[in-house]
């Protein structure tokens, strides 16, 4: 009979793998709580309209990756690709808009269909930080400062870098987006068929294209600095000149862009080399509009997710938890104060273990397998509150009085 296998493009996370992911998530809620952050959950499927309407009719994410299916009712209903859409609904939907801003950190699974890859699966996991309600480059900076402090929390900031780049604001997008319209014009019989429905749609995401051909032509494109009016020009310097007082390090790039109509002037990446060419860890930009298409009031935000799986191939191996106690009754008679013993420890804040059968010798060999430093074999002294402490280690062995064993097993601070 063959053996079931997790679906494609997903994983199980056990062991090492699983003690990534949870210290990837705790250490960025830690790091994202340093800057006023609340912790958000929202649902992993939403309405498929929160995700149409708002990544764009014509992205590869609704027309290609999108787990969406209709549920028992008749409603159109899709698995989550991404956080940032949901929190705006949240906003939208709890009535938060006039408690602004609005700090939020999120963590979760999503969901994408595409090809399987390194460090990329359809069902894959993301830690976000969303600033919804303010308007200044301050909380571009702070958000992306934020973000530069988790990389440097889990060790992976060397080899990284900060790529920054303008969006500019409406009238600059629109100027821009009448050059690239004319430019990609002259070469539209270049374009792959994707970039010329883009051409038609929205001219910003040929931009984004990883055809070969359009990159070519990407290369030569025109790039928005030349188009920027002076509110657009004065944000981006500010953005600049906050990062360098955070102390955090940059890199100009013109190439980042967000092909999507509510993002504006900031879009950023973290990259690094050690990913083979899929090099991005981290990504953000703000973005306007997005909060209003949920039916809420005109609200900007800026925000950033990066993949988990993707971080977890860059840390260094989190430390396994500490070896529990192996309680151990030296026969059945002594079963009930093991397990009362072993109640106490773990009320106490130690872990600990008791196997489930087995006699004295058998419950000592498989505590040794497990690696535990130590063992509490509870036996006659138990009547007195005492138990025989033994140093799995090197064979020693002392009888204490219970509140000294639990004493000297306590965690330290």
């Amino acid at each position: 009979m063959t053996k079931p296998q997790p679906p494609r493009g997903t994983q199980d996370l056990i062991g090492t793998e699983a003690r990534r992911h949870a210290h990837i998530i705790s250490t960025a809620q830690r790091i994202a709580a340093l800057y006023g952050a609340a912790e958000w959950s929202t649902p992993i499927f939403e309405a498929t309209s929160v995700f149409s309407r708002n990544l764009g009719e014509t992205s590869d994410i609704v027309t290609k990756e999108m787990y969406s299916f209709a549920d028992r009712g008749g409603d159109s209903l899709t698995l989550r690709p991404e956080g940032t859409a949901g929190i705006c609904r949240a906003l939208v939907t709890n009535g938060l808009t006039q408690s602004l801003p609005q700090k939020i950190f999120y963590a979760g699974p999503m969901f994408r269909y595409e090809r399987p890859q390194k460090g990329r699966y359809r069902q894959f996991h993301q830690i976000g930080f969303e600033i919804l309600g303010a308007e200044t480059a301050l909380a571009d900076a702070e958000a992306i400062a934020c973000a530069a402090a988790i990389l440097r929390a889990l060790g992976i900031d060397d080899g990284v870098t900060l790529n920054i780049n303008t969006l500019g604001d409406p009238q600059s997008r629109d100027a821009y987006r009448d050059a690239l319209i004319a430019y990609f014009t002259t070469h539209e019989q270049k374009l792959s068929a994707d970039s010329k429905l883009r051409l038609e749609k929205n001219p910003l995401r040929i931009l984004d294209s990883k055809d070969p051909g359009d990159i070519a032509l990407v290369a030569n494109a025109p790039t928005i600095a030349p188009y920027l009016t002076d509110d657009a020009a004065a944000f981006y310097a500010a953005l600049k000149s906050h990062l360098t007082a955070m102390g955090v390090a940059f890199v100009e790039n013109p190439g980042i862009v967000r092909g999507l109509d509510y993002y504006n002037h900031t879009a950023f990446e973290f990259v690094t080399n050690r990913l083979g060419a899929q090099g991005t860890v981290l990504a953000g930009g703000r973005y306007d509009g997005l909060v209003e298409q949920m039916g809420g009031p005109a609200i900007s935000g800026i925000g950033w997710g990066a993949g988990i799986e993707r971080l977890a191939m860059l840390i260094a191996e989190p430390p396994a938890p500490p070896a529990p106690i192996i309680v151990i009754p030296i026969d059945a008679t002594y079963e009930p104060a093991a397990i009362s013993l072993l109640t106490q420890l773990r009320r106490q804040g130690i872990a600990a273990e008791m196997n489930y059968r087995g006699n004295l010798k058998r419950r000592l060999e498989r505590a040794n397998k497990t690696g535990a430093n130590w063992a509490i074999l509870v036996g006659p002294e138990s009547s007195t509150d005492q138990a025989a402490l033994k140093n799995l280690t090197d064979g020693t062995q002392q009888t204490l009085p219970i509140a000294t064993l639990l004493q000297q097993l306590a965690p330290r601070p």
